[in-house]
């Protein structure tokens, strides 16, 4: 029998559903029946729920989605936050009230998710919340913390390194700068002029991108990149090549190059998102977060994510 929370047992709840795959225009606010845990899975109270580049990329088109797994009607989002509500069969670790936070694939954005307890698989999972992390930090944290940890560990930074981030004040790059500053490494942020203060912020020294970028960058560091973390396209690999840093310490997360590594969030030791939340609730690794919409707004939020425009996180709350 499942344990539940004193909460009364519900039929009705909320979900962002999309009928047909496109932009923020098709997302939808649907009433949907109510998810319950079944054996080996815990449902979860969303509280929050964190947008990422992922989101609308593999909801925008019929072969994007299939490469994912999705058929119509799908929902939308993947980070979450929350609260345990029932707890199903054969689930140990995890009680009703038990505050949680992970990934449940292209269906986060709702009232309730349900996951496996294991955690064993990325996007279908949950993890105990620290105290002193609040949920809307601690839904910004499964995507984009997965990401950059694979990241780091593929160029593995340490105090004698320089590293060239591209793309440094995107969501990835908030974890990817902090990270790489913690591990004792001095990292140099590409990203537009305006973003150079947000940029000094997270620990990164700016630099602009666009032509010039490796004359801007051998002026920053005469002595020499050490290596490279590609998270917008290609060009920091281009640079990064040119300044002579090897393949096996450059990594992208949006472009395949060939003979460099792409990071796949999926590939994250186990380990990886409990150290993020612990560094987060020691206050040693801040997620700012730029916006935060109710979730009947949702429209308006993936869009202003989808700009990739927006310095730091966007959150949607439930």
């Amino acid at each position: 029998m499942k344990t539940q929370s004193n909460q009364p047992r519900t039929s009705r709840s909320r979900a962002v559903r999309l009928d047909s795959f496109g932009g923020p225009e098709v997302l939808d606010v649907r009433e949907v029946p109510a998810p319950h845990a079944g054996p080996g899975q815990v449902r979860v109270r969303v509280t929050a729920a964190g947008l990422n580049p992922m989101d609308w990329f593999m909801t925008s088109d019929a072969d994007t989605a299939a490469r994912f797994g999705l058929t119509l009607p799908v929902g939308f989002g993947t980070d979450y936050a929350g609260v345990v509500d029932e707890v199903g069969d054969g689930v140990s670790g995890f009680a009703p009230g038990d505050r949680v936070f992970g990934g449940a694939l292209s269906r986060a954005v709702a009232d309730f998710v349900v996951v496996d307890a294991s955690g064993e698989t990325a996007a279908n999972e949950a993890h105990h919340t620290p105290d002193g992390v609040d949920d809307r930090t601690a839904a910004t944290l499964t995507i984009a913390g997965r990401t950059a940890s694979v990241a780091l560990a593929t160029v593995d930074p340490g105090p004698d390194d320089t590293v060239l981030i591209g793309g440094a004040g995107g969501g990835v790059g908030v974890f990817a700068v902090q990270l790489a500053r913690i591990a004792g490494a001095r990292v140099i942020g590409t990203g537009s002029p305006s973003s150079a203060g947000y940029l000094r912020d997270l620990g990164a020294e700016p630099v602009a991108y666009g032509d010039g970028l490796a004359d801007r960058v051998r002026a920053l560091a005469p002595g020499g990149v050490t290596a490279a973390i590609d998270l917008h396209g290609a060009e920091t690999v281009h640079v990064a090549r040119e300044l002579g840093v090897p393949d096996s310490r450059i990594c992208t997360i949006a472009a395949q190059v060939d003979g460099v590594s792409a990071a796949n969030g999926a590939n994250a030791a186990p380990g990886a998102l409990e150290e993020i939340a612990r560094l987060v609730a020691a206050a040693r690794l801040r997620v700012p977060v730029a916006a935060s919409f109710p979730v009947e707004q949702i429209r308006r939020a993936a869009a202003l994510q989808a700009g990739r425009h927006v310095q730091g996180k966007v959150v949607i709350d439930l």
